[in-house]
């Protein structure tokens, strides 16, 4: 699996995650016979809510009372979400950090990279695309590099639990979702905070962009914009209680993507160039070298005497192939 796909696949998981908090947080819907949600009863949900959304419900009461006026509950929400993200800050940092370092590693061993690929594309016999195929892997172990470096979700894995914690203190408590933040009802969605919320991804997945060099730029843009798009829809289905920790983490997405931006990029790249100053990148793959392996995969046909036909020249791993094809037919005819 190359660095491309392991990246589509752990973004497919992380939207796939998001949905699931939004549609399962939904799905817990039960009333008593006053009209109020009644908390989950059993299951995972209830230990969330428990442990996790309880609490948060009564520190938004408790900010909503301390603090006054009608978006009392509402700035409650703003203070906690602003909190969790602050503190998750330093985690989002350093993996921004390896990634900054993984790409701008790429960028040493992206014409070795480049060559291999349209090799791979040159050629035909699946054999001689596997050997190509594993020069990659020995370029990164040549020069202490992963394939995966740099790329990691805990962050959002961590924001999981707080995010439906939010849903159930609002979805559980009639007093928080019936409140109102400048008139929009926190426990309706909100298109307008939606809007806000996205924008400012779109902000920090342009700012992203601008890291990312330009012949790369058009393979990743897509992974890029798929933020804003989930959070726009997780935004839509949900209640704005939970749009204005969507809107919250934008903020603090944006001011993290202005520091690697300016500060941590420039300083990973001055530490790079000094690396590969000391320590210049080893050339494991050249366009000779694989010549060679393609040169050594023709084969010559010529026939017998006895008018059988055989097969000679090729690589060792497309002779191997054709010995094992010539006993099965050997066998069949025994």
């Amino acid at each position: 699996m190359n660095k491309k796909n392991y990246k589509r696949i752990l973004a497919l998981i992380a939207m796939l995650l998001l949905v699931a908090v939004a549609v399962s947080a939904c799905a817990q819907t039960g009333a008593n016979s006053n009209g109020v949600i009644k908390p989950p009863s059993g299951g995972p949900y209830a230990f969330v809510f428990q442990y996790i959304g309880r609490p948060i419900q009564r520190l938004i009461e408790w900010t909503a009372q301390t603090i006054g006026g009608n978006n009392g509950f509402a700035l409650g929400i703003i203070i906690i979400s602003f909190v969790v993200r602050l503190i998750l800050l330093p985690l989002s940092l350093n993996q921004s950090y390896k990634a900054t370092t993984q790409q701008e590693k790429m960028k040493a061993i992206q014409p070795q990279l480049k060559l291999i690929q349209d090799k791979q594309n040159e050629v035909t016999d699946p054999a001689v695309k596997q050997q190509i195929s594993q020069l990659m892997m020995q370029v990164y172990k040549e020069n202490n590099m992963s394939l995966v470096g740099g790329i990691g979700c805990l962050p959002l894995l961590i924001q999981m639990p707080f995010m439906m914690g939010i849903y159930q203190a609002v979805q559980y408590s009639q007093e928080i979702g019936s409140a109102t933040f400048f008139s929009i009802p926190l426990g309706k969605s909100s298109i307008i905070i939606a809007i806000i919320a996205t924008l400012f991804y779109v902000a920090q997945s342009y700012l992203a962009a601008q890291m990312i060099p330009v012949e790369q730029r058009k393979q990743q843009q897509t992974m890029l914009f798929m933020n804003p798009v989930i959070t726009f829809f997780i935004s839509m289905v949900s209640s704005a209680a939970l749009g204005l920790y969507f809107l919250v983490g934008g903020i603090i997405i944006l001011i993290q993507q202005l520091i690697v931006n300016y500060i941590v990029t420039p300083k990973v790249r001055k530490t790079i160039d000094k690396n590969l100053a000391e320590n210049p990148v080893k050339e494991v793959v050249t366009e000779e070298s694989i010549n060679a392996i393609i040169s050594g995969s023709r084969t010559t046909t010529t026939t017998t005497a006895d008018g059988a036909v055989k097969t000679t020249g090729g690589s060792k791993a497309s002779q191997h192939a054709r010995n094992k094809n010539r006993n099965v037919q050997q066998n069949k005819k025994d």
